[in-house]
């Protein structure tokens, strides 16, 4: 069973899976949400749905729904935020994780959430990849965005930009490429990925012209791997690497930091793109976008991405191996 979780319950996330219930399924779901959340949207969208809240043997009938009910702390207004609802969000979360650890779930798939109702001083929230990383008892994580073949990862992931060149270490950099080999072998099922590695500065630092942090950190770290006999490539300026001669025969791109590679695979391929976290003992997918609370409610959220985010799931847990 996938454990899917639709996230700030005033945005597009209760949308995406109400909308996509309407068809039938493959692969049996059960959403962790209010009940009453799910049915008043489906109203609200003029979408049939008949909820379940026995989950034991989920239904995979188009308008049906299968619901582990976690009730909202407010009331929940498409379009309108409530801080009231934090802990809700959370407690969903919560509840998918256990029954992935525990076994009663083989994947969750999250729907958005927004960090800013969330985050707190006594309880800092940056985004689901370092709660589940937290959560699940793991020391480390990597972020990896799919658009059909391309693949990106990044090597810090939620940080201001004038905190990135002091994120980047030898050891913190070798772990990510360690994940994310590790991650494409066993999950993706590639046995000899090939990776190709950015540098942080313009034209990878240009012999240090530009900053060391290419020739102190990221270029020591892809030399050792290199003489390991793993295919990385790099660093490479990531002006030029996404080019289709450098991504020819790559599996995956290491970029530094969040919005150096994110953009470019957003453009290649926002609404069907899928944010799967690699390190954790379990399948994790996630939709490309956020909350979208403009058009929450009114019929024209896209449902892609998280249809991508099931596929994949599922097809990462069904892959022999």
């Amino acid at each position: 069973m996938l454990a899917i979780t639709p996230g700030e319950p005033a945005g597009i996330g209760p949308d995406c899976v109400v909308n996509l219930a309407a068809s039938d399924r493959t692969q049996p779901w059960v959403v962790i949400a209010d009940a009453d959340l799910l049915r008043e949207r489906a109203d609200l969208l003029k979408q049939h749905l008949v909820i379940d809240e026995q989950v034991e043997q989920p239904s995979c009938s188009a308008g049906h729904l299968s619901v582990a009910h976690v009730p909202l702390t407010a009331s929940a207004v498409p379009g309108q935020l409530d801080p009231g609802n934090a802990s809700y969000v959370l407690a969903t979360l919560d509840a998918a994780i256990e029954g992935c650890l525990s076994g009663k779930y083989q994947a969750m798939v999250t729907g958005p959430v927004q960090k800013s109702i969330l985050s707190k001083p006594d309880r800092p929230f940056t985004g689901h990849t370092e709660y589940l990383r937290d959560r699940s008892g793991v020391s480390d994580v990597t972020m990896l965005l799919v658009a059909d073949q391309l693949r990106v990862a990044l090597a810090t992931t939620h940080l201001p930009l004038r905190q990135v060149p002091d994120a980047l270490s030898q050891i913190g950099l070798k772990t990510q490429l360690d994940i994310l080999l590790d991650g494409l072998a066993n999950r993706f099922g590639i046995s000899s990925p090939r990776i190709l590695v950015t540098g942080l500065n313009p034209h990878a630092g240009e012999d240090g012209q530009l900053g060391r942090e290419e020739i102190e950190v990221i270029t020591p770290v892809c030399d050792a791997l290199r003489r390991a006999g793993h295919r990385v490539v790099g660093p490479l300026p990531a002006d030029t690497a996404f080019t289709p001669r450098h991504l020819d025969q790559t599996d995956a791109v290491l970029a530094m930091y969040h919005d150096q590679g994110l953009p470019v695979l957003k453009f290649a391929g926002f609404g069907n793109a899928v944010n799967v976290t690699l390190g954790l003992p379990f399948i994790r997918t996630s939709v490309d976008h956020g909350t979208a609370l403009d058009i929450a409610g009114s019929g024209h959220a896209d449902s892609g991405s998280m249809l991508a985010a099931i596929n994949l799931a599922t097809s990462l847990f069904e892959r022999p191996g």
